[in-house]
Parts: C-alpha cells; structure tokens; sequence
C-alpha cells in the first residue's frame, strides 16, 4: 500500500514538473505539492490534476524567434549608412 502511494506521488511530482515546463531545482516543492494533493485525493477531495494547470515560473519559457519573412523584411527596411569619406 506504502509503494503504491509513493507510486502515485512520484507520478504526481513528475506531472507537475512536466506542467511548469520542466524547471531545474524544484523537485522538494513538487514532491511536497504532489503528496499533498494525493493526501487531498485520498480524503475524498478533489486533485490539483484536475484543476487548472500551473503556470510556468517567470523567466521558464524561452524567447520565439521572429519568424524568418520577418527577419528578412526587417534586413532590407534598414536604412543603409552612408561610407565616411
């Protein structure tokens, strides 16, 4: 019954991770929020898994590139300077 619910656990901590977009050194909040909400689970209430996702810490996600028309476009609006002489 313990490894099930240490099963259930790890899967949770491991979702969790996977839903804040996969954040270095965290693992201790994810283990302590996944045992709390199968703790919730188990007396009958409901999970974070069904709730709304968590959103990604600040700085997570990374920058999109400008796709690469915008890029070209943006190199030849560019005013040309003029060679010093």
């Amino acid at each position: 019954m313990a490894d099930d619910r240490q099963e259930r656990i790890r899967n949770r901590a491991h979702q969790i991770w996977l839903q804040e977009g996969q954040p270095a050194g965290h693992h201790d909040r994810h283990w302590h929020q996944a045992t709390a909400d199968i703790d919730q689970e188990d007396a009958g209430g409901k999970s974070s898994a069904t709730k709304k996702p968590v959103k990604k810490a600040a700085g997570a996600a990374k920058p999109k590139a400008a796709p690469k028309e915008a890029k070209a476009a943006a190199k030849t609006s560019k005013p040309k300077k003029a060679a010093a002489k």
